[in-house]
């Protein structure tokens, strides 16, 4: 990815997202606003509505009260000639002044459509109190069949009301609210009739018409429901008799309480807020359109869009008109660097112009210079150190191992043994032979013959003490190693893995190549390496070589231990790298494995 792009793409990061993220949430908080506070809102219109409408019912319910209370429903179901009890028809002489009273309020009252009572004992049931043109009421015999009934008479005179479209086959068809009760013996409370009374829906449509001329309402569309989810009144009679869940994308739950959320009613989003009445199984229901709440919030969108868009373009066209000169001089430059990251100190940038791009590439120019000139002066002086460190790990391994071997000849002709220190003197000039050889790298198999006579002059010094095997397949013969690489390793597992053995050692010597290495195994079934001097080794290889390691806890002669060991770990890292060295596997009585990690390199290559 260039500069050019970088930089776009910084300002879309740094400025563009951050402004758009800034608005996401700006928009979201203010869409939550406006719907949390249209809620409150809604939640105060509905509890009004609910109280008015309730004041309605209970205004019907105390003029039925008084009726009772007058006696005039008793005398109605109760007169020689129940036909003629209607308000046109009664005798008014022939009633009190209460009874008067109630029933001019009765037919004056200007809600009721109908009522008519039904006669629980006498022959004829239904007793006209109000008559209604073309409206035949149920039988009363159909009536008890009806679950109503039971309900009605459960309630023991308290009201019950129905609105429109719940009891069509006893209410009729018409937007009318129906209230039914017990009608009482007042001296004997027992149950002489039934009151069916029908009042029109004028008074519940000027409240919803009221509310809709509020201007923060205006464009809110209200209903009552029932618990089933039907639609009882709707002042728009669209509505009328539907189910509120078909027009839903979402189950609804009528519950106790004010609810409001935000779904898709009759395929608008809207919000949609209930309010149950408390002593009525009904809900009043508002749906408001969620795009007349959130123009305001549209607009603002709108212009943030703009805006925004307006910021790319001119992003863009700086990027395009004025960056052009300096990320092309800067992604030259970084051309030429990488070029010199390659190796190529030849490299020179064309510095032109006296700005800060010109001061740029002549300084890149006179650092490839110095780079060049440190590089070599380098190369020369790393070559010099890793030839001494390797001059100076191979000398201590010499007299190291000239010593034990010297030693091992001394025993043998103080026990006048003349043909095996013969043998011993013959395999001893094997070992120096290739030991004084000017080369330091040799193939494995010269190795191997060095480490086979090795092993030869140990033999005749530790005699039954341990055996060998070496198994090296022969296509591996030919790889190219450090010498004097195996012998310190194989001598580690004489002196000290079998010392005081009751047993007859073993030691393996194995090779594989896995992954572009060249694996060297050396197992002995010794006594193993403790965790204590197994730490020591890990800790003396992160060590300069010339520094003291000191642990009160090791033995005295414990840096001599592992001398062999850290000496040829640390040639290995010197001559190939971090990445290549020894591996120690080990514990106190289980034997010992080291394995010797180097490139799978043929000699013919070096």
């Amino acid at each position: 990815m260039n500069l050019r792009v970088k930089l776009l793409l910084a300002f879309v990061i740094l400025i563009i997202v951050p402004l758009c993220i800034l608005g996401a949430i700006t928009f979201i908080v203010t869409s939550n606003s406006i719907e949390e506070k249209y809620s409150r809102q809604t939640e105060y219109s509905l509890k009004a509505i609910s109280y008015s409408i309730s004041n309605v019912f209970k205004q019907m319910d105390n003029v039925t009260d008084s009726g009772i209370g007058t006696s005039v429903f008793h005398m109605a179901l109760n007169a020689k000639d129940p036909t003629k009890q209607d308000l046109n028809a009664t005798e008014q002489l022939n009633l009190n002044a209460s009874q008067r009273n109630f029933r001019n309020l009765l037919y004056n009252h200007p809600s009721i459509s109908y009522a008519f009572l039904y006669n629980l004992h006498g022959n004829n049931n239904i007793v006209s109190i109000f008559n209604k043109e073309d409206f035949a009421a149920m039988s009363f015999n159909k009536f008890k069949e009806q679950p109503l009934y039971k309900e009605v008479t459960d309630l023991n005179a308290v009201p019950k009301w129905l609105a429109p479209h719940e009891y069509p086959e006893i209410t009729g068809v018409e937007p009318v609210f129906t209230q039914i009760r017990l009608i009482k013996e007042i001296s004997t409370l027992k149950n002489i009739g039934i009151l069916v009374v029908q009042i029109k829906s004028w008074d519940i449509e000027s409240i919803f018409r009221n509310l809709s001329l509020d201007q923060t309402m205006g464009s809110t569309h209200f209903m009552l429901v029932n618990d089933d989810g039907l639609i009882l009144f709707d002042p728009l009679q669209s509505l009328d008799g539907q189910k509120v869940q078909s027009l839903m994308n979402q189950p609804v739950l009528f519950e106790k309480g004010y609810q409001s959320f935000k779904a898709d009613f009759n395929h608008n989003k809207s919000i949609v807020s209930m309010y149950h009445l408390k002593d009525y199984p009904w809900s009043i229901i508002s749906v408001t359109s969620w795009d007349s709440l959130s123009k305001e919030t549209r607009v603002f969108a709108e212009w943030f869009i703009g805006i925004t868009l307006l910021c790319l373009f001119a992003a863009v066209t700086f990027n395009v008109v004025f960056m052009n000169r300096i990320t092309g001089s800067i992604a030259v430059i970084v051309r030429f660097m990488r070029r010199v990251e390659g190796g190529d100190f030849k490299v020179r940038v064309e510095d032109k112009g006296k700005d800060e791009l010109h001061v740029l590439s002549k300084g890149f120019n006179d650092l490839v210079d110095k780079i060049n000139l440190l590089f070599t002066q380098i190369q020369k002086e790393q070559k010099q150190k890793n030839q001494a460190e390797l001059r100076v790990l191979q000398a201590q391994i010499k007299p190291h191992f000239l010593f034990n071997t010297l030693e091992s000849i001394n025993v043998l002709a103080m026990q006048n043994e003349g043909a095996k220190v013969s043998e011993m003197v013959y395999r001893l000039g094997n070992i120096l032979r290739i030991s004084i050889q000017g080369k330091e790298v040799i193939t494995l198999e010269k190795e191997l013959d060095h480490l086979r006579s090795y092993l030869e002059i140990q033999k005749f010094r530790f005699e039954d003490v341990f055996d060998y095997e070496i198994d090296v397949p022969k296509d591996l013969l030919k790889r190219s190693i450090l010498k004097l690489t195996l012998q310190p390793l194989v001598e580690n597992s004489i002196q000290h893995g079998f010392e005081g053995i009751s047993y007859k050692g073993m030691i393996r010597i194995s090779c594989w190549s896995a992954q572009g290495k060249l694996i060297l195994q050396i197992e002995d079934n010794g006594i193993g390496i403790g965790s204590e001097q197994l730490l020591a080794f890990e800790y003396m290889s992160d060590q300069n070589e010339n520094t003291e390691v000191v642990n009160p806890s090791m033995p005295v002669n414990h840096e001599r231990r592992g001398l062999g060991v850290r000496s040829v770990a640390d040639r290995i890292r010197i001559h190939y790298g971090d990445i290549y060295g020894l591996f120690i596997c080990s514990s106190s009585s289980t034997g010992t494995i080291i394995r010797c990690i180097v490139p799978n390199d043929e000699w013919g290559e070096l």
